[in-house]
């Protein structure tokens, strides 16, 4: 079973996210105790996309968080540059536009999308600042941007007990239900290394993004940011 470092190798990071594809989604709602849920609805409902709207849905694995795009009629590209989840995402939900690509050089023209979107991928790329760049780049003047990432609870005692959730529980839960446990050790000591929310706004502002905000869902534990390209 592969596992990425912290210095998130990208090589070892694709390889570890092709193993975890198969079980991702199911992992994923078992580990965030349903949670994972909600924050998808949350980035949908933070994004108010109109029908005909084109977003880019980066880290997007299976799909899972592009569907709900499509769905309000807009052009959705769900991009990624985990093979394996881009096969299993094709296999699972064929209706929607899978596109293999690396976050620091994507494969899109200048200001093609109205919107982008992240989640939960910025912590797994080894220069976030360039990517938001990057992400900048192709989106249209007056676009906007959607970042969701996990972050850190703003009441210490709720603090005190995720952190100890994802040094002890986490792990173990890995091992009962994902094909791929190693991941989700590297998922606890990154979020520990991340960030909090005014770190991360700080990182966007600096790519060149306007209006920057956030707002935080769970506690903490998760933080939407919202910015728009001047």
């Amino acid at each position: 079973m592969s596992r990425a470092s912290l210095e998130k190798s990208p090589h070892e990071v694709a390889s570890m996210f092709d193993e975890a594809a198969e079980r991702y989604d199911t992992t994923n709602g078992v580990l965030s105790m349903g949670q994972d849920r909600r924050w998808r609805a949350a980035v949908t409902a933070a994004l108010d996309l109109r029908p005909g709207e084109r977003v880019l849905d980066l880290a997007a694995g299976t799909g899972t968080s592009s569907r709900p795009f499509a769905a309000a009629g807009a052009r959705a590209v769900a991009c990624d540059f985990s093979l394996g989840m881009l096969r299993v995402g094709r296999r699972r939900r064929p209706e929607l536009a899978f596109v293999a690509g690396d976050a620091l050089r994507l494969p899109f023209a200048d200001g093609s999308f109205d919107a982008v979107t992240m989640s939960f991928g910025l912590r797994n790329v080894t220069d976030p600042q360039a990517v938001l760049t990057e992400m900048l780049r192709v989106t249209a003047h007056g676009g906007r941007l959607l970042v969701c990432e996990f972050s850190t609870p703003t009441w210490a005692p709720w603090r005190r007990v995720y952190t100890g959730y994802l040094i002890r529980l986490l792990p173990v839960a890995a091992w009962l239900v994902s094909s791929n446990p190693e991941a989700y050790r590297y998922l606890g000591e990154s979020i520990r290394a991340w960030p909090d929310q005014a770190g991360l706004a700080r990182v966007i502002r600096a790519a060149g993004w306007d209006d920057v905000a956030y707002r935080n869902l769970s506690g903490g534990i998760t933080a939407l940011h919202r910015a728009r390209r001047p």
